[in-house]
C-alpha cells in the first residue's frame, strides 16, 4: 500500500479511537448476531416517522451497533444473519426444535399495528431495508443458507481468528454463546450490560466456562423449545457435584457419578432422574454445543472467501439519501454524529481492502 495513504488512515484510526494503539484489521472482531438484535429492538423500540410508519426495527439496530462500536472500538465488525432454512440441521435431530416459535404473536408492547399481519408485514420490510443501509457502512453481512448464525459466528470465532492477539467479542442476548468464553472470546449482553469474560462466568454461575455447555443441557432452553432436565439447576449441581466449579465435566461422568451416588444414596431420586436422562442430555449437548460446528468443508470455505474479500466502505451520500426518503431524522437527529461512530472502522476497511 501507498506509504502515504497508509499513514493517512493510521491518522484517522488515531483521531477517533483516543489514542489507543493502531492495530490490524483483525485484532478486535465485533461478531453481532443479526437477528437477535433485530428481533430485540424491534420489539422494543416503539419509533415512528414524520408519516406514522414503523421505523424502530431499522433504527434501533443501527443505534444499538454504532453504541457498541463506541464502547469497544474494535477494528472490524461482522454481522451474522440465520441463512434461509437454517434450522434444518437441528430439526432433523429434534422435530420439536423452535416449534415455540412458529405461533403468530405480537411482537410490540404498544398499539401500533391493526392486526399481527400488519406487525410481521412491517417486520420484514424493515429486516430488508436495514440490510439495505448496512450496505453501505463499513461492516460485512454473512448469512449462509441452511446454517444458523450461531454456527456461523461460533466457527469465526473459533476456527478462524484464532491467534492470541486476535480478540473476538460476540454481541448477543443468546445465552448458548457463553460456552464459547475463553481467554480471546468474550460475550456482551446488551440486555445485561454484562462483559462476559471467564472470571465473569466463574463470578455469575459459580463454575468455570468449560462446564457451562453441560449445565445448558440439563436445565434446557425454553426459547427453542428444548426440554432440561426436571428438578435439576444450578444449586442443585454445585451441591452435589462440587468438582463441577472447577474441573471439567463431561456427560459421562456426572452421569456415572449419578450412578454410584445413586448405589450410596438409594433414597435421592435426583441421581436416579440424572443417570435415567443420559440420552436427553446426549440430545441436548447434539442441538446447544457451538465448539465442533457441523458445516461442510465448501460452507466453511465460503466463509473464510468471504472474510478475505474487501470490506464495506462507508458510502456517506447514498446511506443519507436513505435516510432522509424514510424520515428517520425524527429518531436519529444527528445523522453526521452516528455515522462519525463508523469512521474507525472505515479507516481499517481502507487499510484492509489496500493492502
Amino acid at each position: 500500500m501507498n506509504d502515504r495513504y497508509q499513514k493517512f488512515f493510521k491518522d484517522v484510526i488515531r483521531e477517533h479511537t483516543e489514542g489507543v494503539p493502531v492495530k490490524g484489521v483483525n485484532d478486535r472482531v465485533l461478531l453481532f448476531d443479526g437477528l437477535n438484535t433485530f428481533i430485540r429492538v424491534f420489539s422494543a423500540v416503539p419509533a415512528l416517522n414524520d408519516d406514522g410508519d414503523h421505523i424502530g426495527g431499522v433504527t434501533g439496530f443501527l443505534r444499538s451497533i454504532a453504541s457498541v462500536i463506541k464502547r469497544f472500538k474494535p477494528t472490524r465488525c461482522i454481522i451474522i444473519f440465520d441463512g434461509k432454512g437454517g434450522s434444518q440441521r437441528r430439526r432433523k435431530l429434534f422435530p420439536d426444535y423452535k416449534g415455540n416459535r412458529a405461533v403468530k404473536t405480537k411482537f410490540n408492547r404498544y398499539n401500533e399495528f391493526e392486526t399481527a399481519d400488519d406487525e410481521h408485514a412491517s417486520m420484514r420490510r424493515q429486516y430488508t431495508r436495514l440490510a439495505q443501509y448496512l450496505d453501505y457502512l463499513p461492516v460485512t453481512l454473512m448469512a449462509v443458507d441452511r446454517v444458523e448464525a450461531d454456527d456461523i459466528i461460533a466457527y469465526i470465532a473459533n476456527e478462524v481468528f484464532t491467534k492470541d492477539n486476535e480478540k473476538v467479542e460476540i454481541v448477543s442476548t443468546d445465552r448458548d454463546f457463553l460456552q464459547l468464553v475463553n481467554h480471546r472470546i468474550s460475550v456482551w449482553s446488551p440486555i445485561k450490560k454484562i462483559y462476559y469474560t471467564p472470571d465473569v462466568m466463574k463470578e455469575e454461575f459459580g463454575f468455570i466456562p468449560k462446564n457451562y455447555l453441560l449445565y445448558r443441557t440439563f436445565i434446557g432452553d425454553p426459547s427453542d423449545n428444548i426440554p432440561g432436565v426436571k428438578g435439576v439447576g444450578l444449586k442443585t449441581i454445585l451441591k452435589h457435584f462440587p468438582d463441577f466449579a472447577n474441573q471439567p465435566y463431561t456427560i459421562d461422568r456426572v452421569v456415572k457419578e449419578s450412578i454410584d451416588k445413586q448405589q450410596e444414596q438409594p433414597k435421592a431420586k435426583m441421581f436416579e432422574k440424572i443417570s435415567s436422562a443420559e440420552s436427553q442430555l446426549y440430545l441436548n449437548d447434539k442441538l446447544m454445543q457451538l465448539k465442533d460446528t457441523d458445516m461442510s468443508g465448501n460452507i466453511k470455505l465460503n466463509v473464510i472467501d468471504r472474510l478475505d474479500t474487501n470490506i464495506n466502505e462507508s458510502n456517506i451520500l447514498e446511506f443519507k439519501k436513505m435516510f432522509m426518503q424514510d424520515k428517520m431524522y425524527s429518531v436519529i437527529k444527528d445523522v453526521d454524529s452516528f455515522l462519525a461512530a463508523f469512521a474507525s472502522l472505515n479507516a481499517y476497511a481502507k487499510m484492509h481492502n489496500n493492502d
